[in-house]
């Protein structure tokens, strides 16, 4: 049985005190409460702090929880939220378009898949859920590089890989393939990640208008596009999915 790492023990039983009672605790306190040595408590502390996850009081040496766990727990909130709200309209989506559905998020400089509903016909199928994505040449990852400022520097600055001969690599004919995202409100693969798919995915916004996700389908050439361009049904069927999850997570109209 692995062995659990003494000092990650030590540093989880400090944020979770600072995280009930008083709001701001010393050394001193933090250290008796914890039963451990000054010395390796103010180490610990002093870890915390320089990650962002507690904060130390100028004037009163006091620490407290930092900024850097609200924007974790906000980003926690926000997935579950976004899936939560997204789980009934994914599914009619899927059953609308005949294709499965994937729902993405930015994540380390990919697009990770938070949500996948399966294709409904008796295929077999993986659970793609937890899997990562390329910002640059999926539909999902283009339209958060098309939307969120952060995705957009991530794509730009990683490495972007040519997997077919379709992908688009040079940083400013993607500019142009992010231009005309925006301009139509949704984004396309066709065969630029793997041969023989292709898949449309359109934004996700929250009630703050901004992009938190984008939700798109994904399936064989023949399928989406049929005459050599995405079918029209389909990409509306996406947007009006990607519209009303944003409605209801307090986006209002597009």
């Amino acid at each position: 049985m692995a062995r659990n790492i003494q000092s990650l023990e030590r540093a989880a039983a400090m944020l979770r005190l600072l995280a009930g009672g008083e709001r701001r605790l010393g050394l001193s306190d933090i250290a008796s409460a914890l039963g451990l040595a000054k010395g390796t408590a103010h180490g610990i502390l002093r870890t915390l702090q320089q990650e962002g996850f507690v904060e130390q009081d100028d004037a009163s040496g006091r620490y407290q929880l930092g900024a850097e766990l609200l924007r974790l727990g906000t980003t926690y909130l926000d997935v579950h939220e976004l899936r939560a709200r997204a789980l009934v309209w994914t599914d009619d989506l899927a059953r609308a378009s005949g294709e499965s559905v994937h729902l993405g998020v930015l994540h380390q400089q990919g697009v990770l898949i938070v949500h996948h509903v399966f294709r409904p016909d008796d295929s077999r199928q993986v659970l793609e859920i937890g899997a990562m994505q390329p910002l640059h040449s999926t539909a999902l990852g283009k339209v958060l590089s098309a939307y969120d400022p952060v995705a957009h520097s991530e794509a730009l600055e990683s490495e972007r890989r040519s997997f077919t001969d379709r992908t688009v690599c040079d940083p400013k004919v993607f500019e142009q393939v992010l231009d005309i995202t925006r301009a139509r409100g949704y984004a396309a693969d066709v065969e630029e990640t793997w041969e023989g798919v292709a898949s449309v995915a359109a934004p996700i916004h929250d009630r703050r208008r901004m992009p938190v996700g984008a939700v798109g389908i994904t399936g064989a050439v023949e399928r989406l596009c049929p005459e050599g361009e995405l079918r029209p049904e389909l990409i509306a069927a996406v947007r009006d999915c990607a519209r009303a999850v944003s409605r209801d997570l307090g986006a209002g109209r597009f």
